[in-house]
């Protein structure tokens, strides 16, 4: 085949795409969730079974902690002679604050006494350290379904598989965990702010939807209402900072202390959400959702996710995927100093390219509201509909 421009083009565009994991916004989608116990335990539920967003479908129970209390130096005696002035035994149940070993010399004029910090059982007694081991009690671990739908695969003394027709949103960045709650609309447009006169004491429990930028006082606000989730477009960092009391670093998110997890769809500053995210979170306003704030940028990425089970309104949908990069595909920039930046990819040079750092790396053509950009392929991801 001769080499011209126009080859060069055309393979560019049909053997040079590679998969970008994407921003999904899919109003029919198959959602399949693995929930999966930390230690071994027992599956609740059986194959098939219709399960809730409630439901627990594992349970196991987890070892207490162990407490170490230097016994001999509060009683202020040698470690060896520890046993003799113990209350309690290896094996003894005891509360809190109990008396669990003593030192009463000089016919009571002097009293030491050593107490449990915790209720627990006595796990060992030691003359070597001077020190009791006390071990909580043991915690019960159930995993709930997340989400509503059916078990399709068990896995045996671990979890479930569980499946849902919904429709299903990514976002960008979030912080808290797992909740569910009504949604509702708490702006008219993209581009509203989500201020804290927007949120009042009927949207406890519920999740909002807000447009461009929440601001920090609405935030408080959202936590002390007992809000349970918000989905905006944008957050400042500076906001986020403030109202977690510090620094996000890179690990995972998703397990702060926090009562109201948020989830941003485009990015960090004032970003209006996009159109298709609000105009499909706006069609099932009232509906009951799942959504999760945890997020991992780096290796093995995991993206902050609202689901709209949908079941009884989709039947047949594919399973979610994303149809890798090519020309056309609408795709975000994630990296600075476009970060956050939406448009078309419109050439996949075949030919690896020198950047700034002068690595040589595959890169794409972007075409944006501010003109036609280029970007290495790892900085972006598909923004699919």
């Amino acid at each position: 085949m001769e080499i011209t421009k126009d080859n060069l083009e055309k393979e560019s565009s049909e053997k040079a795409f590679g998969y970008t994991p994407g921003l999904l916004v899919k109003k029919e989608a198959l959602v399949r969730k693995t929930r999966l116990l930390p230690l071994p335990g027992d599956v609740l539920v059986e194959k098939g079974e219709k399960v809730d967003f409630e439901t627990s479908v594992a349970r196991t129970v987890i070892p207490g902690k162990p407490l170490f209390v230097k016994a001999a130096d509060i009683l202020g005696i040698k470690n060896e002679d520890l046993p003799p002035f113990m209350v309690k035994h290896v094996g003894d149940t005891i509360e809190k604050e109990e008396i669990i070993a003593k030192y009463t010399p000089f016919f009571g004029l002097i009293k030491k006494f050593v107490k449990s910090p915790a209720n627990g059982v006595i796990e060992s007694i030691s003359d070597a350290t001077g020190d009791i081991v006390i071990r909580e009690p043991p915690v019960s671990v159930h995993v709930k379904a997340y989400i509503p739908g059916r078990t399709i695969e068990i896995i045996p003394r671990m979890g479930v598989i569980i499946e849902t027709h919904a429709s299903f949103i990514q976002g960008i960045f979030g912080i808290g965990g797992e909740r569910h709650g009504e949604l509702v609309m708490a702006v008219e447009s993209i581009d509203d702010e989500l201020t804290e006169e927007k949120i009042c004491s009927n949207h406890k429990g519920k999740i909002l939807v807000g447009g461009s930028q929440i601001t920090l006082n609405a935030l408080r606000k959202a936590e002390k209402q007992d809000v349970c989730g918000i989905i905006v477009g944008g957050v400042r960092g500076t906001v986020l900072e403030n109202f977690l009391g510090y620094k996000l670093g890179v690990a995972i998110t998703g397990y702060e202390d926090i009562n109201t997890t948020l989830i941003v769809t485009e990015g960090f500053g004032k970003m209006n959400m996009s159109k298709s995210s609000f105009n499909l979170l706006k069609e099932f306003e009232g509906c009951e959702v799942a959504i999760n704030g945890a997020t991992q940028i780096r290796a093995g990425v995991i993206r902050p996710e609202i689901i709209i089970p949908q079941e009884k309104y989709f039947s047949g949908v594919g399973e979610m995927s994303s149809q890798g990069m090519r020309p056309g595909a609408l795709v975000r920039i994630t990296s600075d100093p476009y970060f956050g930046k939406i448009g078309e990819v419109i050439n996949l040079p075949v030919n690896l390219q020198e950047i700034e750092t002068k690595s040589k790396v595959r890169v794409v053509e972007v075409k944006t509201d501010g003109g036609n950009i280029i970007v290495p392929r790892a900085n972006i991801e598909i923004v699919e509909s």
